[in-house]
């Protein structure tokens, strides 16, 4: 059985999620977030009193509030990046990130070691995944879809009440559009949708509420 927590982090409120086995505790981070000493370590001591292994490392999309910990990660845990290959361009400029944004530090570039491409299974602490590509906030932008824990990922490509803005760099309103409507809302309606930021969701509150896709 996989259990899911979120953590709020950086001056974005990006939730960074941590997915684990509850029998193997085998654990898997998502979109580390962590800006800080405090973040690292509100989000290290968590693993370490729950005894966990993190063995993966996956980003839903490369802007910078998203990757902020990629390299913490990294060295802390022996873990490589998974993220769709499209976006790589963002991790390599993350320092350009950080100025646009008005972020005051200078982060080191963040490389993706494994590309995730679209409908392809991957092992997630013991359940078969599946990458669904999603562009339109980012190039690369993808979620993550767990069919036996009923939950997606979506980074900021979908949210409760909204959904993820196509002004940056490689964003485009109509292809977000058609992700969301070809790859997620065909998705079970119970599906469990957790956002890059923000509360929980569902697809079906989603197809029925949300007033940019109605």
């Amino acid at each position: 059985m996989l259990k899911i927590k979120s953590f709020a982090f950086n001056m974005f409120g990006e939730n960074t999620y941590l997915v684990w086995n509850a029998e193997t505790k085998q654990a898997a981070v998502i979109d580390p977030g962590m800006h800080n000493a405090a973040e690292e370590l509100v989000f290290d001591s968590f693993i370490t009193e729950n005894k966990m292994h993190v063995s993966q490392l996956i980003n839903t999309h490369m802007h910078l509030d998203h990757i902020i910990g990629d390299n913490h990660v990294k060295s802390h845990y022996g873990v490589g990046a998974s993220a769709g290959k499209a976006d790589a361009f963002f991790g390599e400029k993350a320092s350009t990130q950080a100025r646009m944004f008005g972020m005051p530090f200078d982060p080191e570039p963040v490389s993706i070691d494994i590309e995730l491409k679209d409908n392809e299974k991957i092992d997630i602490c013991g359940e078969e995944v599946t990458i669904l590509t999603v562009p339109g906030h980012s190039p690369g932008s993808i979620a993550l879809y767990f069919p036996i824990s009923g939950w997606v990922i979506t980074g900021d490509v979908l949210f409760a009440g909204s959904i993820g803005r196509t002004d940056l760099i490689g964003g485009n309103h109509a292809t977000l559009i058609s992700s969301i409507r070809n790859k997620l809302f065909t998705l079970p309606d119970s599906t469990v949708v957790y956002p890059g930021h923000g509360p929980s969701t569902t697809i079906g509150k989603e197809k029925r509420r949300n007033p940019y896709l109605s």
